[in-house]
């Protein structure tokens, strides 16, 4: 693999397209020394990891301090850089560990942190003198004005932004001139990130503190007031999002002018590492080398597929977050097909394929029992092994003791041949990090307990008068959609997201209110500029007393604790809740478990369009009627879709 140069920046330069555009950098995930070292060999520019745990990731199995540091070593002499993640929200008993482990993955290799706490953010920067810190996209990212206000109140030197956007808002984004890291390719959480806490509430582990228990993959119904279920679609996993696939859209994404194209997967296989980054990769140098051919995507995602994946999508690049971004059937793997059936014979198959396949492939056939078959059929779809290599075109015989039909669908769930490289490459990259001597760095760590921390105003709490009428804004949007009531008695809550299309609508309740509370670093730029009075809650998340002088700083007067906190670690956040002006939920009479960019309400069908085939999700009938999402224990949580089409959901 050729050398890549440092540039003046500091960071590894990965040259330039065709057209002149710098091309970002490919950023892979690791899990442990072997995923990193497939990312290497693979051709991934930088590698995001976790140390410790202080780290989104909790689960994942990690490396050991020599693993860490030898794998740090291989990625250098390499030219790729190491970025170690403690992106979680710390507690005031933990801030001092959590630099400490910051500076120690700096001694060991690392050459950046990607942080979400505010407070940590602040500390690490009065601790370690000149360290690198990029925003995780849990801070909740999704406007110039956020990017703005993390660039110059935290001092980040990247910003990492929602999956949600579209092409032109992450190029809204990377006008600021902020480094912009966006995600590229993997699992989506369905829920904003830093806006959910489903898990916490439902289960007692915190998405925010590394430990979600994915309620979005579990199985669900939808009803009506009365109980009765409304869902239309096939399958019940109604909240479980399709695989993220950027792929098609690389051209525009460097055009945008991104920093960064971020690979999901800290809890990826060595073999999904290895095969992803490399097709991310050859995609990349077709780029550099004006070699980019539109009729190649299809086989770039072909061969995406045959790495863990729940079906794909890139609707939200496209605006879109409807029934096609979701993956209702099923939480796993779905592999990529490869072919259909075209005869059934005595415990055998004959598959017609469409794509090549080799012996010991994992073949899936998609055959389903009609309604009248017996209820011991069993439900999971058969899966058989392929016995021999075959290109598209040929058929192929294949054993299965399982009733099917001709005319079912055979996809490939697991590739031998993966399987084999990945072998391969690993034996290459152990000798190569065994027989490299890591390299220990010296960090000098500076006191940072009392260390101020200058938001730009006073620090100090100040006390005025308090509307005591509470209304919400996505509320609002109904309530009042001309913007016409008198508010100035009241406190607005603002909604969790402050996407470019909603700055008009955020001004406005600003200039209307007695007060706002900021929900999102966008909304508190906003208000900076308009000079308002504001204060702050969840997903601006304060878990220390150093993100609560952060937003102090800022100008914030009161701050809401999130829910979780108060009802899962009450005894650690008690000195931080004892605090002048800091509060309880702003949504303690219902707290909200998730807000998502999709629609729940399109699991009942296709939505109604005008003649243009716009969807008009204010006009739309069905958000006025009553709807729950039902958990398979029968507890019901309400549902509520705002005029912009998002769904919130609530604690029963």
């Amino acid at each position: 693999m050729a050398i890549r140069a440092m540039g003046p920046s500091g960071q590894y330069e990965t040259g330039l397209d065709a057209a002149g555009a710098a091309l970002p950098e490919l950023l892979a995930p690791a899990g442990g020394l072997d995923q990193m070292l497939a990312a290497i060999a693979a051709g991934a520019d930088a590698i995001y990891a976790g140390l410790g745990g202080f780290n989104a990731r909790v689960s994942a199995h990690g490396f050991t301090d020599d693993e860490f540091a030898r794998g740090c070593a291989v990625a250098h002499a390499h030219g790729v850089r190491v970025y170690v993640t403690l992106n979680v929200f710390v507690f005031d008993d933990e801030l001092s560990d959590a630099v400490a482990l910051g500076a120690h993955a700096l001694e060991l290799g690392a050459d950046a942190l990607i942080v979400a706490d505010a407070g940590l953010a602040c500390a690490l920067s009065a601790a370690i003198p000149g360290v690198e810190i990029h925003l995780s996209t849990q801070a909740g990212v999704h406007s110039e004005g956020a990017v703005r206000l993390a660039a110059d109140e935290l001092g980040v030197e990247r910003v990492t932004t929602a999956r949600e956007l579209t092409v032109d808002e992450i190029a809204a984004l990377c006008a600021t001139g902020v480094p912009i890291e966006v995600f590229c390719h993997g699992a989506i959480c369905i829920g904003y990130s830093g806006a959910c806490e489903f898990s916490a509430l439902r289960r007692g582990r915190s998405a925010m503190r590394g430990d979600c228990t994915q309620p979005c993959r579990l199985a669900y119904d939808l009803v009506d007031e009365a109980g009765q279920s409304v869902v239309a679609v096939e399958g019940d996993r109604l909240l479980c999002p399709r695989d993220y696939l950027g792929i098609a859209h690389l051209p525009e994404l460097v055009d945008a002018g991104v920093a960064s194209l971020k690979i999901e997967g800290r809890m990826k296989n060595p073999d999904y590492v290895l095969n992803v980054v490399r097709v991310w990769r050859r995609a990349l140098d077709m780029l550099r080398d004006g070699a980019w051919d539109p009729d190649v995507v299809e086989e770039l995602e072909r061969e995406l597929g045959r790495s863990f994946n729940r079906g794909f999508t890139d609707a939200y690049l496209r605006g879109r977050s409807g029934a096609e971004l979701m993956s209702f059937e099923r939480a796993i793997n779905q592999g990529v097909r490869v072919g259909r059936l075209v005869a059934v014979g005595h415990e055998e198959v004959t598959v017609e394929l469409d794509a090549a396949v080799a012996a010991g492939d994992t073949l899936e056939i998609r055959f389903y029992p009609g309604v009248d078959a017996r209820p011991d059929v069993p439900k999971r779809w058969p899966q058989v092994p392929c016995p021999v290599d075959a290109a598209a075109g040929k058929r192929v015989v294949v054993h299965c003791k399982r009733k099917v039909d001709a005319g079912c669908e055979v996809y490939l769930i697991r590739s031998a041949g993966v399987l084999d490289q990945t072998a391969a490459v690993l034996e290459r990259m152990r000798a190569e990090a065994d027989a490299i001597a890591p390299v220990a760095r010296a960090v000098e760590v500076l006191p940072f307990e009392g260390v101020a921390v200058d938001g730009g105003a006073s620090t100090e709490l100040v006390e005025c008068a308090v509307p005591t009428r509470m209304v919400f804004a996505w509320q609002l949007m109904d309530a009042d959609p001309c913007g016409e009531l008198d508010l100035s008695d009241a406190v607005v809550v603002l909604d969790e997201v402050c996407r470019a299309s909603d700055a008009d609508w955020t001004r406005s309740l600003m200039q209307r209110a007695g007060r706002v509370v900021c929900r999102n670093l966008g909304q508190v730029a906003i208000a900076r500029e308009l000079g308002v009075t504001f204060d702050v809650a969840a997903p601006v998340f304060c878990a220390n007393r150093a993100t609560l002088t952060w937003l102090r700083g800022l100008g914030a007067g009161r701050v809401y604790l999130p829910a979780e906190l108060l009802g899962n670690d009450a005894e650690r956040i008690a000195e931080l809740a004892a605090e002048p002006g800091v509060l309880g939920p702003v949504d303690a009479d219902r707290p909200e478990l998730m807000v998502c960019e999709h629609c729940l309400l399109t699991a009942e069908g296709v939505c109604a369009t005008d003649a243009t085939g716009q969807v008009h999700c204010r006009d739309c009938p069905c958000r006025q009627q009553t709807r729950y999402l039902v958990e398979r224990d029968g507890t019901r949580l309400p549902v509520a879709v705002d005029a912009c089409g998002r769904t919130r959901i609530f604690l029963s």
